[in-house]
């Protein structure tokens, strides 16, 4: 699929009549150089095909990013290191192949505005417009699982490390963005199995929350 026949699907990027199941989900994670919108730069893209609660291993999306901006104290967090030995793409090539896997998929993502803002800066700066596709972010999901309580104060913001120990999800490829990305699809199971304790939801539901 072209990049310009990807953006020509956009009017079918949402069904409402569709079930989660159903649904095709692409559960992504990037790691960076850093959290600057402008300067900083993705290193990493990885993602998982979530569909009829299945997390399909096989299908997994996973891709390192050639650049020039290198970042000695982000380093330390996700390991990526300036002479790293694999083959990287640029990053132009880097977001076809992204695209192609993304198609019209739903985005979840764990504090989803960041992956997405820097994946959209990423492809202004390539001449391409943003992403069309709907998203859900896990830390907002979650919140909405919590009993509101005087005994109980809920933070604003949850990191995925919280998501992994509330649901006893394994941190051992933490950091990794397709080891993130698999904490938060777990973690997205987890968190609509909640909210079906409370009451059935569908997924234009998910987006109303």
């Amino acid at each position: 699929m072209s990049l310009f026949k990807f953006w020509e699907k956009e009017e079918n990027l949402f069904n409402e009549n569709i079930t989660i199941e159903e649904t095709r989900f692409v559960v992504l994670d990037t790691e960076t150089t850093g959290f600057d919108y402008t300067n900083d730069r993705i290193l990493c893209i990885g993602a998982l095909v979530l569909q009829n609660n299945i997390i399909k291993i096989e299908e997994s999306f996973e891709i390192y990013i050639e650049q020039d901006h290198y970042d000695e104290s982000t380093a330390q967090i996700h390991g990526i290191l300036k002479d790293f030995i694999v083959k990287r793409p640029t990053e132009l090539e880097a977001l076809e192949q992204f695209l192609n896997y993304l198609g019209d998929s739903i985005i979840i993502a764990h504090h989803a505005n960041f992956d997405i803002t820097m994946i959209n800066r990423a492809l202004e700066r390539n001449g391409l417009p943003e992403l069309k596709n709907k998203s859900l972010d896990t830390g907002v999901l979650y919140k909405k699982t919590l009993i509101k309580s005087h005994l109980f104060e809920r933070k604003d913001h949850y990191a995925l490390d919280d998501l992994a120990d509330k649901f006893d999800i394994s941190k051992k490829d933490r950091h990794t963005a397709l080891g993130d990305a698999y904490i938060t699809a777990i973690a997205f199971l987890k968190i609509v199995k909640k909210l079906r304790e409370k009451k059935e939801i569908n997924l234009n539901q998910l987006f109303k929350l």
